[in-house]
């Protein structure tokens, strides 16, 4: 009669267990205490230690999570192809894998790693080799801290406050592609921000035919360098409030084709931040519309010149001031004594 007893108990842990297991399942983002597992009535005894023994089995399966909150423990279902990865793994291995899970996007450091396992450094450096040999977690960098070895799960990628978003490339700032998105922004910007018109021809009187053949055959003989003629741009006018904004603008670098990365507005912003603060675009509209700056065409070294301009006579802001006898001369003027030498 014991064994029998025995049997058909431990037949009863067994359904118990799988129903317990399907009802956590209805709500799979829920952390259940005991009180909420009891309170499901799947335990047809209602005893509290047979229903610790159904838990207990779920989670050396791996079908339940065990967490720790500030106030009690609390259990996590686990999904049957998650838990399926437990099988095979050692008690260490599970351990070590529950942590770096737990620590999400973020990523884990090995030394805090090895504080919470408890571990000895060799069985955790074993434990981290078998699981990324099994494509199970996978190593970062954090921006943060680059000489520290993180890892994650290799399902999840890395959150962008420890990778640095788009801009970062294994690690380093990716200064190219940002002068890449900063250009195309800036010339998208200067598109919204003027008015480009064509230069209209300048009429001419009528001719005669042979006033039009003396004026070919001297165009012929003498050598000019072609005309540099320019498209004019006005500025919007004044109260104009069209101007692109940041969310405008993100929407059309998503919609271009630019780049394959994904680009949050608030990454966005930053490249805008940076072309405010350089002074290539303007804030109008309270701050919410974005203008672009004209710049100069041009060298913006200076020339060599010609005699004139080479003598310091020829660039002197006072020059209407000079004479013998005043506060600025040729006699006394600093600068010359300077030149002649050269």
């Amino acid at each position: 009669m014991p064994s029998s007893s025995s049997g058909s108990h431990a037949a009863m842990i067994e359904k118990a267990k799988t129903a317990l297991y399907l009802r956590c399942s209805e709500n799979p983002d829920h952390l259940y205490n005991q009180v909420e597992l009891s309170a499901l009535g799947v335990v047809p005894t209602k005893d509290a230690n047979d229903l610790m023994q159904c838990i207990q089995i779920l989670t050396n399966e791996g079908r339940f999570k065990l967490l720790q909150t500030d106030t009690s423990i609390v259990w996590k279902v686990v999904r049957e192809e998650d838990a399926a990865k437990y099988k095979n793994l050692s008690a260490d291995e599970a351990l070590v894998y529950n942590h770096i899970e737990s620590a999400g996007r973020e990523g884990i450091w090995t030394r805090t790693l090895k504080a919470r396992t408890n571990l000895h450094q060799t069985v955790q450096l074993r434990c981290l080799k078998s699981l990324e040999g099994r494509n199970m977690i996978k190593s970062m960098v954090n921006v943060k801290y680059p000489t520290r070895k993180y890892f994650i799960l290799s399902t999840l990628q890395p959150a962008d406050d420890t990778t640095g978003g788009p801009w970062f490339t294994d690690g380093e700032l990716d200064v190219e592609f940002i002068e890449q998105m900063s250009a195309q922004i800036e010339k998208y910007i200067f598109s919204k921000s003027f008015v480009r018109v064509r230069p209209t021809a300048s009429k001419k009187d009528k001719m005669s035919k042979t006033q039009a053949e003396e004026m070919r055959n001297k165009d012929l003989q003498e050598k000019k360098a072609p005309l540099n003629v320019r498209d004019t741009l006005l500025p919007m006018p004044p109260g104009h409030m069209d101007y692109p904004t940041a969310s405008e603008i993100s929407k059309w670098v998503r919609g271009s084709g630019l780049t394959p990365v994904p680009l949050e507005e608030s990454q966005i912003r930053q490249l805008l931040d940076i072309l405010y603060y350089d002074g290539r675009i303007e804030k109008v509209m309270g701050g919410i519309g974005f203008k672009a700056v004209r710049r100069p065409i041009g060298d913006d070294e200076e020339g060599v010149g010609n005699g004139l301009t080479e003598a310091p006579c020829g660039r002197c802001p006072v020059f209407n001031l000079c004479e013998e006898g005043g506060p600025v001369s040729a006699s006394n003027c600093e600068y010359f004594k300077t030149w002649l030498d050269v």
